[in-house]
Order: structure tokens, then sequence, then C-alpha cells
């Protein structure tokens, strides 16, 4: 329902890329930009400034992107008040979740969630990203939400949520504010997640791309979560690779700090995985519901 070309915007204001945005919706790029083009015609403004590959939203397209988001919100909420009319949902749900996405981005879901059908449970269990798969392999959860980047015949993936890994450090540490090559990585003490954690094995992924081995890195510790590397690099000069996600609140508040790194980014999407063949009618449920939001 939500308005196609707005839709279109949208995604390309979200992920700030054109082809992304081609991707996640399954139509070419030159048919985004058609789409792009229409809107700034129909209004008489510019939407993005582009910049070789890469774009940001203007004055106007940061405007129509506020009410965008209000529009598509409106119409999930008056689609899923209608469906609510005819539907009676009970039952309950074992989701898993890795620690990222059950920490900072389902709980919010869960709790709208509930508001609309409150007579399903559910049940998170967070574990990484390897043994999630354990869990739903021995089915023991319905479906799970992962950040790793292997994946299994034994099931079906879908993207869930864009996300950015980023290299953090406390705000007041001396190369806050600095440019780094990936070269300069080896001269930096690190904090890194243990293994099986599936950011843990995509940053690996993405660097060795680099040519950047991260067993060569010097590595301080391991910990088990992303909270307990933001409070160790709090009191440290260590750095660390986290997920954007985790450190919204701790960048509002300068308590910590990104440091870029040129000509390197790590992009990731987050993946439901679940068992091959058909899904139950709660799991097709909630699956329509979070991709509404």
């Amino acid at each position: 329902m939500f308005d196609y070309r707005l839709k279109v915007f949208h995604t390309v204001a979200s992920r700030l890329s054109f082809t992304r945005a081609s991707e996640e919706l399954h139509i070419s790029q030159p048919a985004v930009t058609k789409h792009i083009k229409e809107i700034e015609n129909q209004l008489n403004t510019k939407l993005f400034h582009r910049n070789g590959t890469t774009i940001q939203l203007t004055q106007s397209g940061k405007i129509l992107f506020e009410y965008a988001e209000k529009i598509r919100n409106i119409y999930r909420d008056l689609e899923f008040e209608i469906y609510q009319i005819n539907q009676q949902h009970k039952g309950k749900l074992i989701i898993g979740a890795s620690t990222t996405v059950a920490q900072y981005i389902l709980p919010e879901i869960l709790a709208k969630f509930n508001s609309y059908y409150k007579d399903i449970n559910i049940e998170l269990l967070t574990y990484n990203t390897e043994a999630i798969s354990e869990l739903l392999k021995s089915g023991k959860i319905d479906f799970g939400i992962i950040e790793g980047e292997s994946q299994s015949s034994y099931f079906d993936y879908q993207s869930f949520k864009a996300d950015e890994i980023v290299l953090v450090a406390r705000s007041g540490h001396p190369l806050a504010n600095k440019t780094l090559s990936l070269k300069e990585l080896y001269g930096l003490d690190f904090v890194f997640r243990e293994q099986g954690s599936g950011t843990q094995e995509f940053i690996q992924n993405r660097l060795k791309e680099k040519r950047i081995t991260i067993e060569e890195l010097h590595t301080v510790m391991r910990l088990g979560s992303s909270e307990s590397i933001k409070n160790y690099l709090l009191h440290s000069n260590c750095m660390a690779f986290l997920s954007v996600s985790t450190i919204l609140h701790e960048l509002k508040n300068n308590l910590l700090t990104i440091i870029d790194l040129k000509n390197f980014s790590i992009e990731r999407n987050f993946h439901i995985i679940l068992s091959k063949g058909e899904q139950s009618e709660l799991i097709n449920l909630f699956l329509r519901f979070i991709n509404y939001n």
C-alpha cells in the first residue's frame, strides 16, 4: 500500500546507495533512478547530492525522508489493524537471535508485535550465530536471526536488516578524529568477540579481502558481548570493531568515537535463518510483521 515511488526513495535514502536499493527491491538501477527523477520533477527539487560513487540527502531529501517514514508507519499500522479485525492468533514462538540482534534491534520490534498480538507468547534465546544454527537444526527454536556470513544447505536465509561494522575507541583516545590506513591496524591494541561470533567472522573475512590477517593483529582480550567490549574500551586505549547498532547511545553521549579507515568499510545484512520447507502460520505472521518495521 506504501506508494511504490516513495518506497523506492525511502530505500535509497536508507541505504544511501542506488545499487543496494535496486538489489533490495529486485529492480534495475535505471528503474530506481527513473522513480527518483519522477519524484524530483514532481516536487521541483533535488533529493540527493551526487559525489562520484557516493550520495547524500539534500535538505529537501531529508524532509521527504522524514515524511516518508511517517507515511510508511501509518500504512503499516493501518494494514495490521484491519488485518487483526478478522484474525485471532494464539500460540508461542521461540526465536533464537545472535547477541547484537537480541540486545539492540529485536526488543523494540517485539514490544510492537506484542501490542498487536497479545495472545502470542514469545521466548527469545540469545546465543552466538554458530549456536543459533545448531538450535534450529535440532528443532529447539522456530527460527533465528543471525549476524554471521556462513550459510548452510540445511537452512533458508532471508535478509533482515542492513548494518555497518565500524572501528571504535573511547572519545579521549589519542587517535580520535584521525583517519588510519589499514596497515596501521598492526600497531594497535584490539578487543575482539569470541570465536563463533557472527560479527567476528564477518570482520575477519572483510579484513582478509584486504590482506589483513586478524591473527596477526595484537589481540589484548576476547570478550563475549558488545556490552563487555564497550565497557572495556571506556577504560583503555584498545580499539574494537563493533556494529554501529550497538554504539548509538555511546556516540550520542560522546563516550565512544568512530575511527575512520581509509578506503575501507564493512557493510553487512542481518539474516533470518529458517528450516527448509513450509513455515507455520505464526512464523509467517512474525516475518510479515518485521518486514513492515
